[in-house]
Protein backbone atom coordinates (compact mmCIF):
# COMPACT_ATOMS: atom_id res chain seq x y z
CA UNK A 1 0.00 0.00 0.00
CA UNK A 2 1.18 3.07 -1.25
CA UNK A 3 0.77 6.55 0.74
CA UNK A 4 1.62 9.66 -0.86
CA UNK A 5 2.36 13.21 1.08
CA UNK A 6 0.24 16.02 1.66
CA UNK A 7 1.32 17.47 -1.73
CA UNK A 8 0.95 14.56 -4.08
CA UNK A 9 4.36 13.68 -3.71
CA UNK A 10 5.00 9.94 -4.08
CA UNK A 11 6.28 9.76 -0.37
CA UNK A 12 7.61 5.80 -0.94
CA UNK A 13 6.05 2.85 0.93
CA UNK A 14 5.97 1.81 4.47
CA UNK A 15 7.05 -1.61 4.65
CA UNK A 16 7.16 -2.02 8.71
CA UNK A 17 4.87 -3.50 10.45
CA UNK A 18 3.56 -1.85 13.72
CA UNK A 19 3.54 -4.64 16.39
CA UNK A 20 3.12 -3.08 19.51
CA UNK A 21 -0.87 -3.44 19.76
CA UNK A 22 -0.44 -7.24 18.62
CA UNK A 23 1.93 -7.48 21.49
CA UNK A 24 -0.34 -5.65 23.96
CA UNK A 25 -3.10 -8.07 23.26
CA UNK A 26 -0.70 -11.29 23.52
CA UNK A 27 0.75 -10.32 26.74
CA UNK A 28 -2.95 -9.57 28.39
CA UNK A 29 -3.91 -12.86 27.30
CA UNK A 30 -0.76 -14.87 28.99
CA UNK A 31 -1.81 -12.68 32.01
CA UNK A 32 -5.35 -14.03 32.25
CA UNK A 33 -4.21 -17.35 31.15
CA UNK A 34 -1.43 -17.61 34.03
CA UNK A 35 -3.95 -16.29 36.67
CA UNK A 36 -6.96 -18.45 35.50
CA UNK A 37 -4.09 -21.52 35.75
CA UNK A 38 -3.17 -20.61 39.29
CA UNK A 39 -6.59 -20.56 40.55
CA UNK A 40 -7.24 -24.14 38.91
CA UNK A 41 -4.21 -26.15 40.61
CA UNK A 42 -5.55 -27.29 43.74
CA UNK A 43 -2.77 -27.63 46.93
CA UNK A 44 -4.13 -31.00 47.57
CA UNK A 45 -5.79 -34.04 46.14
CA UNK A 46 -9.60 -33.73 46.23
CA UNK A 47 -11.52 -36.64 47.93
CA UNK A 48 -15.06 -36.86 47.57
CA UNK A 49 -15.75 -38.36 50.45
CA UNK A 50 -18.95 -40.64 51.69
CA UNK A 51 -21.57 -39.30 53.41
CA UNK A 52 -22.37 -39.94 56.66
CA UNK A 53 -24.90 -38.82 59.73
CA UNK A 54 -23.14 -39.89 62.82
CA UNK A 55 -19.37 -38.63 62.40
CA UNK A 56 -16.83 -37.24 65.00
CA UNK A 57 -13.95 -34.99 64.66
CA UNK A 58 -10.49 -36.60 64.48
CA UNK A 59 -7.43 -34.78 64.89
CA UNK A 60 -4.78 -37.67 65.77
CA UNK A 61 -3.19 -40.87 64.24
CA UNK A 62 -2.17 -40.51 60.36
CA UNK A 63 -4.23 -39.26 57.51
CA UNK A 64 -4.03 -41.73 54.33
CA UNK A 65 -5.53 -40.31 51.20
CA UNK A 66 -6.92 -42.38 47.89
CA UNK A 67 -7.79 -40.35 45.20
CA UNK A 68 -9.86 -41.67 42.25
CA UNK A 69 -7.01 -41.44 39.96
CA UNK A 70 -5.39 -43.99 42.06
CA UNK A 71 -2.95 -41.69 43.62
CA UNK A 72 -1.71 -42.32 47.66
CA UNK A 73 -0.96 -39.55 50.28
CA UNK A 74 0.36 -40.35 53.48
CA UNK A 75 -0.30 -37.17 55.70
CA UNK A 76 -1.17 -35.09 52.28
CA UNK A 77 2.16 -35.81 50.92
CA UNK A 78 2.15 -38.35 47.97
CA UNK A 79 3.62 -41.53 48.44
CA UNK A 80 3.67 -44.32 45.88
CA UNK A 81 2.34 -47.54 46.62
CA UNK A 82 5.28 -49.52 46.68
CA UNK A 83 6.62 -47.47 49.79
CA UNK A 84 3.49 -47.36 51.72
CA UNK A 85 4.29 -49.85 54.08
CA UNK A 86 7.71 -47.67 55.33
CA UNK A 87 5.86 -44.56 55.00
CA UNK A 88 3.42 -45.70 57.05
CA UNK A 89 5.61 -47.15 59.76
CA UNK A 90 7.68 -43.79 60.06
CA UNK A 91 3.77 -41.73 59.95
CA UNK A 92 2.98 -43.76 62.81
CA UNK A 93 6.39 -44.30 64.87
CA UNK A 94 5.65 -40.32 65.36
CA UNK A 95 2.18 -40.12 67.15
CA UNK A 96 0.61 -41.64 69.98
CA UNK A 97 -2.30 -42.81 68.63
CA UNK A 98 -1.52 -45.42 66.47
CA UNK A 99 -4.49 -45.12 64.24
CA UNK A 100 -5.00 -44.88 60.66
CA UNK A 101 -7.84 -42.59 59.00
CA UNK A 102 -8.95 -44.10 55.50
CA UNK A 103 -10.14 -40.86 53.20
CA UNK A 104 -11.09 -42.74 50.08
CA UNK A 105 -13.05 -41.21 47.20
CA UNK A 106 -16.61 -42.61 46.51
CA UNK A 107 -15.17 -43.91 43.17
CA UNK A 108 -12.54 -46.19 44.97
CA UNK A 109 -13.09 -49.94 44.39
CA UNK A 110 -13.86 -51.90 48.14
CA UNK A 111 -10.99 -54.04 46.77
CA UNK A 112 -7.97 -51.01 46.58
CA UNK A 113 -9.10 -49.76 50.31
CA UNK A 114 -9.18 -53.20 51.75
CA UNK A 115 -5.39 -54.01 50.53
CA UNK A 116 -4.90 -50.24 51.95
CA UNK A 117 -6.00 -51.20 55.21
CA UNK A 118 -4.18 -54.28 55.26
CA UNK A 119 -0.76 -52.58 54.52
CA UNK A 120 -2.10 -50.19 57.17
CA UNK A 121 -2.26 -53.21 59.71
CA UNK A 122 0.84 -54.38 58.54
CA UNK A 123 2.53 -51.26 59.35
CA UNK A 124 1.92 -51.12 63.25
CA UNK A 125 -2.45 -49.42 63.14
CA UNK A 126 -3.97 -50.24 65.69
CA UNK A 127 -6.92 -48.90 64.65
CA UNK A 128 -8.50 -47.56 61.64
CA UNK A 129 -11.26 -45.20 61.11
CA UNK A 130 -13.09 -44.45 57.58
CA UNK A 131 -13.07 -40.39 57.10
CA UNK A 132 -16.82 -38.93 55.98
CA UNK A 133 -18.86 -35.89 55.24
CA UNK A 134 -21.25 -35.01 57.64
CA UNK A 135 -24.51 -34.59 56.37
CA UNK A 136 -28.19 -34.23 58.32
CA UNK A 137 -30.83 -37.35 57.41
CA UNK A 138 -33.14 -34.83 55.47
CA UNK A 139 -29.51 -34.03 53.13
CA UNK A 140 -29.31 -38.09 53.20
CA UNK A 141 -32.69 -38.56 52.05
CA UNK A 142 -32.47 -35.97 49.05
CA UNK A 143 -29.38 -37.55 47.97
CA UNK A 144 -31.05 -41.03 48.16
CA UNK A 145 -34.56 -39.39 46.39
CA UNK A 146 -32.27 -37.89 43.95
CA UNK A 147 -29.87 -40.73 42.86
CA UNK A 148 -26.59 -39.01 44.42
Amino acid sequence: MAISGPHGEGGGVFSDINITPLTDIFLVLLIIFMVTTSVTIESAAHVDLPNATNTSPENKGVIVTYTAQHELFVNSRDVPERELLPQLREALSKVDAKIVVFQGDRKVLLGDMVRILNIAKAAGAGQIAIAAKRVTGAQLANQASSGG
